[in-house]
């Protein structure tokens, strides 16, 4: 198989389809526009028909590519991607066979991501087309435990010829020459491009990373999604979590028996990140997006890489492939 042309690429480099509103379809179409994949986040199932059709209008040329969030992921969200035919799922936080099978049937690649060799051969032997191996060094939600460059061989070794691609820790055109190197098929790149003009992020969310001078990986944002995940410090974090960035007591027993909140569709983030407070153990997965106000920015989760602390400006996508391009 010629993955290149399999997913439509020019340079082997992927953007990470973040969710809560930071991936739409103008980020995503400026990325495949520009030679790599751009990824839509996964939206309420309608806004997603509706951003499909944007990326397909505005790159008729690019594969479509959707990231199934599986905590979130629905039934109608994948009747919206089956019918709508898209190229690529990339399937993240959970390894669904039937799902698999279903997707590939209906002609779609389906990538998985994963962060430890159980995961990597749960998905392989289930039936997936290749790998996402993300270490534990990358923003947003992690499955990676150990770090990027640690964990590609042994995703390597057990995908034998089906393609892994590289996540965590790639922020510069070196970045991905080390991975291919090691012989991933290309990389996936989450922060560099939440820090483009295309991308949902609030201004203040950007200036935020590029101020960072740490990350920390905590549970502190999990009512209804209770899994580790990488954020950018800030006043609810100074509040609930220890030096560590573990959550304290309260809010990581809150988080503990709250999973089903995550069945409840079209969760108005919005309105529910207005009731959240630094000073209340209530803290959502929600992120701060463009239309929120900015001093959300306290209160919300900032997921951000590693990267962060090697990232000083925001450009456009097109210049953020090209930064990546090795």
């Amino acid at each position: 198989m010629d993955l290149a042309d399999r997913l439509k690429l020019d340079v082997p480099v992927a953007q990470a389809g973040m969710g809560g509103g930071i991936v739409g379809a103008a980020l995503a179409a400026a990325v495949s526009a520009a030679g790599g994949l751009g990824t839509l986040g996964l939206l309420p199932p309608r806004q997603l028909q509706t951003a499909i059709a944007t990326v397909r209008e505005r790159v008729p040329d690019r594969a479509v590519a959707v990231n199934l969030l599986m905590p979130f992921t629905r039934r109608p969200h994948i009747e919206v991607c089956l019918q709508a035919r898209i190229d690529i799922a990339v399937m993240a936080f959970a390894i669904d066979r039937a799902l698999i099978r279903r997707l590939s049937e209906g002609g779609i690649f389906v990538m998985v991501m994963v962060g430890t060799e159980k995961q990597a051969a749960e998905a392989l032997a289930y039936g997936a087309d290749g790998l996402i191996a993300q270490g534990r060094e990358a923003g947003g939600h992690l499955v990676g435990t150990v770090d990027q460059a640690d964990f590609l061989p042994k995703a390597l070794a057990l995908a034998g010829s089906r393609p892994v691609f590289a996540a965590g820790g790639i922020a510069t055109a070196a970045d991905t020459r080390a991975a291919l190197g090691a012989g991933a098929a290309g990389v996936v790149a989450g922060t560099r491009f939440l820090l483009t003009h295309e991308s949902g992020a609030h201004p203040v969310y950007r200036q935020r990373i590029i101020d960072a001078d740490k990350t920390i990986e905590t549970t502190a944002f999990g009512l209804s999604w209770p899994a580790r995940h990488r954020v950018i410090p800030n006043a609810a974090t100074r509040h609930w979590c220890h030096a560590d960035g573990s959550a304290r007591g309260l809010p990581a027993a809150i988080n503990k028996y709250s999973a089903p909140l995550s069945r409840i569709p079209d969760r108005g983030d919005g309105a529910l990140l207005r009731l959240q407070h630094p000073a209340l153990p209530f803290l959502t997965p929600i992120t701060l997006t463009a239309h929120m106000p900015a001093e959300w920015a306290d209160r919300a989760a900032l997921y951000a890489g590693e990267t962060a602390l090697r990232l000083d400006r925001v450009t456009s996508a097109a210049q953020a492939v090209a930064d990546l391009a090795p």
